[in-house]
Order: C-alpha cells, then structure tokens, then sequence
C-alpha cells in the first residue's frame, strides 16, 4: 500500500472536490521491450493486467525511453551464461519434482548426461533420492527458508518401501512411462489450493535462471490466476505479471505504465476511498499518530507540525478538531506539508488545495491553522525549507512515506538515515512513522517474493470479507492501488525498485542509530483502535509491543505505529 494514495483520504466529502489535470509521471517505455510485453498480455485471457493494456494502444502511447535494462542486471547478478558441467551435475528441474504439491529441492550426483536412456536415468534418480533422503525412522522436519515452511519428510521405512516397490528392475518399463509423464503431472496437478506452491516455484525458477521450467509453469499459473477468484487467485494474477516482467527485464516500464493507465484523478481517488473505508490500515495509522502528537503538545501553544506525505490534508481534521476543544483554549497550529507527483495528480491541483482545505477546517473548528507548502520530495527537503521559528512545539510524521527514500543499498550517501538525522536536528517533540510491516528492502529477490505473497494475501483476504469476488469496485481497488506496489517489488531492482518496506525492529535501529528514543504510544488511543477494530472483522487483532502497535490480519502483522523524541 502507498501512501502517495492513501494520504490523500480523509472523508468522504473530499470525494467531490474536482480532481483534473494533465499531469503524466510516466516517461517513456522503450520499443525494443514492447514486443515481449504485447504478446505476455495479448496471449493472456486471465491477465490482471489485461484491463490496464491492450498491444494496439499501447505500442502507440509509448515510445522510447531512456531507461535500458538487461536480464543480468534484473536477475541481481546471475549470469544467464554461467557454465556449468552437464558431465558431473545436471540440477533437477523443479516441474520433474513437482508433484501432489511438494518440491523435492537436490541435486543429481549421477553422471546422467553420458548417454543413458530415459528409464534408467529416471531410476538413478529415484535411487538417488531414496540414498540421499535424511536416514532414520522418525519423522524428519526440515525448515525451508526458500520456501517459507517446514516441511516433513517421510520416514525410512517408507523411502526404502517406495524405493523397493516403484525401482525393481522388473519395473522400470513403468518407471520410464511415469518419467515420459511427469511434466504432465506437475503441470495440470495444481488445483487452486495450491497455486501458492506454484507461485513459489515458479519464482524459484526463475531466481535460479532456470528459464525453461519458469515458462512452463508460469503458463500453468496463468491459467489458474483470476482477479474475481479466490484471494491467492486474484494475488496470484499479478505476481504473474510482475514474474514475467522481471524476466522481460521489463518490470519498471511496466509498473510505470500501469502510472501512465490509471484513471482519472476523481476515479483514482474514489478507489483509494474505498478501500480507507473497507480496511482500517490507514485509519489506524492517522490514530496513532494524531494520537501520539496530542499526547506530546498536549500543553502547547503554538504546534508546528511537519508531513512528509500531505496528500489531501484532511488527515489532520480529527487532531486540529480535538485541538479545538482544549479547555485552556486552541492553540495556534501550522503545517509544513511535503507533496508528491501522485498526490498532485489525484488532487487535481497543487499543494494550494491542500491549503484551501485546512483553512476551511479552521474556520470550521475555530482554531488558527497555517499551512507552509513544501513542493519537493522528501530527500530533497533541507533545514531551510521547513521554516523552523522558535517556541512552537515540533511534530514530524512519516506516514507509509519513508520506505520510498532510498537507504545504503541503494545510494552510498544513505538518504534514509540522513533524512532522520535531519529530523533530529530539528529537535522534534515528537516523531511518529507509520509503516508496512514486511522486509524486502535489502533481501534478495526470492525470499522478497516469499514475503510479498505472505503480506498482499492477508491484504487480499481482508478484503474479502468486504467486497464480493465479482465486484467492481473491488478489481478496481486491487488494481489500481496495490497491483503496482506488488509489479514493483517483484520485478525491478535497484532504484528502480522503490517499495522497499523494513520491519518495525529495523526502523528501531535507524531511528536509535540518529539518537531518538522510543515515546510509549497512548494507552487512550490504544483501546479506541481496539473498539474501532471491531467494527470490521473478528479476523483483525492489535499487538502492543515495545511501546509500539502492530495492526494484523490473523496471524500476519500487516501495519506498524511507533513515536519517537
């Protein structure tokens, strides 16, 4: 989820305020990637990405850009070249293995490409697999990290029985008939209550460059994927995308496409909407943080607090009407806020709306409200930008926003931790961070795929308790406000990739590293979430934890809150 979007919600009556503009974030997309991009889409009827492109369009609407990328550097350092000794080692493919939903992940050890038939290739590998399978008569638990669960393998007894039954010699005309047929079994064994296992394997395959078996079972994906279907289905459907887009090299000229094809800015901004009002991920999210920044200028007469993600600005309304309300009187408040391109194209204009707003607001509520636009993105804000003025009481918010500034692995100059350190000097009250809880900055491409599938499922069937498979409105939001967030992280790398979420324990680190403390969230606002969270799913659960809350679907945290001073 990006906050580019949902910071642009606040109410319901915002929805009416025109939204027109001819802003386009999107530069160009080369010629040379169109070709593989048209016929990924045109060849597939169960495309989640088929609403946003059709090859006509969309080899006219866009040419040529600067960005050039080749399939070494999307792979993160693969070599597609790499040589190996086909005489001594041959990997076994996954779709060999693929079968009643498990994945046999070894090696062959057997010279097997010196000119044995296919029957007695197939037996050494069984043989293979019966010598090199853990010895003993228990059960076996092996935790893969590569798959993301622990998986138990069958006891001895049952290998040598196997072994003893399926590779007599007597047998192996059969064996060699189920060698001639295991492509076939792994292909078509997957009903959709395991296309998470095929999704897994599919971007194992492709991790490993294993080109071949990523394009038979990615089409085997494809054909199960539905964005009206089950959770993992319709998630499914665009990490498809977003695997093949990572293989075309393709991926950040797809998820700037998928820019370029959104809606108009209205429409956009009804989705976002909509899915503020079906999820409370972002309402909780403002909660905390106004929650916190009353909490620390509860005694202030002058607050200045500063957005690094402004949006709409109506996110402020609770807090300044709350304000309002002290018995020692409103104090006077101003906001710096700190725009973005999206949020500028789902306004329809620029930070001057945002400005009109929170001066109705105040003559609203009656409390004198400035607002200080900031038109620069958050790495680029200096000291002098922010108009610090003594006396007034400082509050900075980092809401969804800071997981988009690039940090060490990106730019050696670590504009993540600088922007902190910036803050810090600034001497801040209070510095609330709002953020997705899941780690795919910095690890590497499969593992990221594991944690993405685990993260956008739970968003995914949190949603679905809400909006009908079939909806509209429901394909809309999935579409249009998570579809590039998932391209991005799957598909691009470097800085191209600008999704890249840290768990609350590193953000601890970054933040301690800059010299803040943690500031215990209100207890008060703590049980106001917790009753406002039942006003949705008995799915949904609240942890408090260090002095922050973690916001989870089931057993998943999904979005963290913290504050710091």
């Amino acid at each position: 989820m990006d906050l580019n979007e949902f910071s642009s919600v606040g109410v319901t009556s915002s929805a009416g305020i025109p939204c027109t503009s001819s802003y386009n974030p999107i530069s160009a997309i080369p010629n040379r990637l169109l070709g593989s991009l048209e016929q990924n889409i045109e060849h597939s009827p169960n495309s989640a990405l088929s609403t946003h492109f059709d090859s006509d369009t969309l080899s006219s609407a866009l040419s040529d850009g600067q960005e050039q990328h080749t399939a070494g550097e999307i792979h993160s350092g693969v070599n597609p070249l790499q040589e190996t000794n086909h005489y001594l080692y041959r990997p076994v493919s996954p779709v060999d293995h693929l079968q009643d939903g498990k994945h046999l992940s070894t090696r062959c050890f057997f010279p097997l490409d010196i000119g044995y038939d296919h029957e007695t290739r197939y037996a050494l590998l069984e043989l293979e697999s019966a010598l090199m399978a853990p010895d003993g008569d228990d059960q076996v638990t092996t935790s893969s990290t590569s798959l993301g669960v622990s998986r138990r393998s069958t006891t001895s007894a049952q290998r040598n029985r196997s072994w003893s039954h399926e590779g007599q010699p007597s047998d192996v005309a059969r064996v060699g008939k189920r060698h001639k047929s295991t492509e076939e079994v792994s292909l078509q064994g997957f009903p959709s209550t395991n296309l998470k296992e095929l999704l897994i394997v599919s971007a194992k395959a492709l991790s490993e460059n294993n080109m071949k078996d990523f394009d038979r079972l990615i089409e085997k994906a494809r054909s199960v994927v539905s964005i009206t279907g089950e959770p993992i289905q319709r998630l499914g459907a665009y990490l498809v995308e977003g695997l093949v887009a990572r293989k075309g090299a393709s991926g950040n000229n797809i998820y700037r496409a998928l820019r370029c094809r959104e809606p108009e800015g209205k429409d956009l901004l009804s989705y976002i909407q909509l899915l503020y009002e079906i999820c409370p991920y972002l309402k909780f999210g403002y909660m905390a943080a106004n929650g916190a920044i009353a909490e620390a200028c509860r005694d202030e007469d002058q607050i200045h607090i500063i957005d690094f993600q402004i949006g709409q600005g109506i996110q402020w309304m609770t807090l300044l009407q709350a304000l309002a309300a002290r018995p020692g009187g409103a104090p006077h408040v101003r906001i710096s806020g700190i725009d973005d391109p999206l949020s500028k194209y789902v306004r329809g204009d620029g930070l001057e709306a945002v400005g009109k707003r929170l001066a109705e607001i105040s003559q609203t509520f009656n409390i004198p409200v400035e607002f200080h636009s900031v038109p620069v993105l958050a790495p680029y804000v200096t000291k002098d930008m922010l108009d610090i003025r003594p006396g007034e009481a400082l509050a900075v918010n980092f809401p969804l926003q800071l997981h988009h500034t690039a940090d060490e692995s990106v730019d050696m100059n670590n504009p993540r931790d600088g922007l902190l350190r910036l803050v810090k000097s600034l001497s801040p009250k209070v510095t609330t961070l709002i953020e997705q809880e899941s780690n795919t900055n910095t690890t590497p491409f499969f593992n990221r795929f594991i944690e993405t599938l685990d993260y956008y499922l739970a968003i995914f069937e949190s949603i679905d308790v809400s909006l009908a498979r079939k909806s509209k409105d429901r394909i809309n939001v999935e579409q249009h406000c998570l579809a590039r967030d998932i391209v991005n992280i799957v598909a691009c790398e470097g800085k191209e990739r600008v999704e890249r979420h840290e768990l609350l324990g590193k953000w601890k680190s970054r933040f301690t590293m800059a010299g803040f403390s943690q500031y215990p969230l209100s207890s008060y606002v703590n049980s106001v979430i917790r009753s406002l969270l039942r006003c949705y799913s008995e799915h949904y659960n609240l942890v408090e934890k260090d002095g922050a809350m973690l916001l989870g679907w089931k057993d998943r945290n999904l979005i963290s809150a913290s504050a710091w001073h």
